[in-house]
């Protein structure tokens, strides 16, 4: 039931906000996940700490602060991903990560993970996905974007919350890189102890998909 859920999202029929998707960089994106992301933060009685794994954008900042009066930390992994790519030094990105997560076991009740699971290896998604899921505290949510197709290569995105339903999608400067298409079998065996609240499958092959801490 659980691959089920993963592997064919709620979406019965045509939806208009299964969009295409965006062709330039400014485009704004209806998502289905993201509302659930901020319900299941304000079902917390104080939620002190959302972890956002790409660039600091100031309005997202603001946005979250506001709808949520959580204490709010920025882990720009994306950028430590770059960072290795370009050094060819990838093979040390599990550690630089963990490193940049210093967050108590059981801590933090909040992940915006974005598409960034998808730049990874096998390992080293799983690696990142054990060590998140040990953060979190019970109850705590993980929202992340999953490609269903391997992409060879594909700029890196910034994600700008607009409204409690939509995200503009902007140009990132990195270098960006392969994507990987991790299977729904996989992504519930990283994230222990977590499971499948909410998956929807999009027009635009994207797995959006919102993850709870038993």
């Amino acid at each position: 039931m659980l691959s089920d859920l993963l592997k064919w999202g709620k979406r019965p029929g045509a939806d208009p906000a299964d969009i295409a998707p965006p062709k330039g960089a400014e485009a704004v994106v209806v998502s289905k996940a993201f509302p659930k992301f901020l319900s299941a933060l304000k079902g917390q009685p104080e939620p002190t700490v959302v972890i956002d794994f790409g660039p600091v954008i100031g309005s997202n900042v603001a946005f979250l602060g506001e709808r949520l009066g959580c204490k709010l930390f920025i882990e720009d992994l994306v950028t430590e991903l770059d960072r290795h790519k370009k050094s060819g030094a990838a093979d040390g990105l599990s550690a630089a990560m963990e490193s940049r997560l210093r967050h108590a076991e059981g801590s933090v009740d909040g992940v915006l993970c974005w598409d960034f699971f998808d730049f990874l290896d096998k390992p080293t998604a799983l690696s990142l996905a054990t060590h998140v899921s040990r953060m979190l505290r019970p109850g705590a949510a993980v929202m992340g974007f999953f490609g269903a197709a391997a992409i060879e290569r594909v700029p890196f995105t910034k994600y700008e919350i607009v409204d409690e339903q939509s995200l503009r999608h902007r140009h990132h400067p990195g270098t960006g890189g392969a994507k990987y298409a991790l299977p729904n079998r996989d992504i519930i065996k990283m994230f222990d102890g977590l499971t499948v609240s909410e998956s929807f499958l999009l027009k635009s092959n994207v797995r959006e998909i919102l993850l709870r801490k038993r």
